[in-house]
């Protein structure tokens, strides 16, 4: 740092100033700084830093196992809003053991991190990151039901009402469900808000059928769903193509003969035949709003955010039930 400022004829508080893009620098000082660090190739001491400050600007993240779209685009939007706040993300993945997650605090933990970002959608890995054990903040992400001291997450019960509301203004009384996973949050309280919305009857006469999230699984739901039902509300997109490709092969017509409406919005969804009509969960939205969060709670804030909203995405896969 004295060699930048030497270089730049300023003093090394304006370089760290600089640095720390400190506002009351005129242009002209900032420019010839910048270009003594570039002509030096001078890199700031992290470690050094920290041991001033007492924080790495670092936001660890834990993500899933395997490479789901949602967790994925949100971690991914994690790293684009910390470094638009000056921070730094260091990830790694855990499978849903307690074994894997406390490998995985550990690991993250021992570099120092200031706070913590998981994807909990199961309930083993929101439990391994509490963060009264843990000593930094922890923003859990698409937690689903699960009810944590500070969690970022879309409003799943909106997004389940929309889809309904919707197949109901088309005439769709007999909706049968395909749902996720029941270990995971988000696909217990989509489940929950589809049984509560159509009704006892309807629920006992069209039970819901379990899927594990992929195609394969939508496929063979699509093989059990009956010729009665009007309407398929599936828990993700995934399943939903699948489902499409089933009721095809059973010569059963989407939408003249059954509509299907998914969730996600997945880049493939606006492609299938039909294109589908898709709940829009807005992951870069999380990233950001976790971003925010941590920063807050790092500096002393104890609110939580509220829900982000969903959107529904009406496309070609539905249409009025008919008679």
């Amino acid at each position: 740092m004295h060699d930048v400022a030497a270089r730049a004829g300023v003093s090394h508080q304006t370089v760290s100033r600089v640095l720390n893009n400190h506002p009351s620098l005129r242009p002209a000082t900032r420019q010839r700084v910048l270009d003594a660090i570039e002509e030096l190739g001078y890199r700031r001491n992290l470690a050094a830093r920290a041991l001033v400050t007492g924080r790495t600007q670092t936001i660890g993240m834990i993500g899933p196992a395997t490479a789901e779209i949602g967790p994925l685009s949100t971690l991914h939007s994690i790293e684009l809003a910390a470094r638009d706040a000056g921070m730094s993300t260091l990830m790694t993945s855990a499978a849903p053991s307690r074994e894997d997650m406390d490998r995985a605090v550990d690991f993250l933990l021992g570099r120092g991190v200031d706070a913590l970002a998981v994807v909990a959608q199961e309930a083993v890995v929101g439990e391994e990151s509490a963060d009264h054990a843990l000593g930094v903040p922890v923003v859990h992400l698409l937690a689903g039901d699960r009810e944590v001291d500070l969690a970022v997450s879309i409003d799943q019960e909106h997004g389940v009402r929309m889809v309904l509301d919707h197949l109901r203004e088309l005439g769709h009384a007999r909706i049968q469900h395909v749902s996720g996973p029941m270990t995971y949050g988000e696909a217990r309280v989509r489940k929950s808000a589809y049984e509560a919305f159509v009704g006892s009857d309807v629920a006992g006469e069209l039970p819901a059928i379990e899927g594990d999230w992929t195609a394969d699984s939508g496929y063979q739901a699509g093989l059990e769903i009956d010729a009665s039902a009007t309407a398929v509300f599936c828990a993700n997109d995934q399943m939903a193509l699948g489902l499409i490709h089933a009721l095809s092969d059973r010569g059963i017509a989407v939408p003249g003969d059954m509509s299907v409406v998914g969730f996600d919005d997945n880049p493939e969804s606006r492609h299938s035949l039909p294109p589908l009509t898709t709940v829009r969960q807005d992951f870069e939205a999380v990233g950001r709003v976790a971003v925010e969060a941590i920063v807050a709670r790092l500096d002393g804030a104890t609110d939580s955010p509220e829900l982000i909203d969903p959107e529904l995405l009406v496309r070609s896969s539905t249409a009025p039930v008919r008679n």
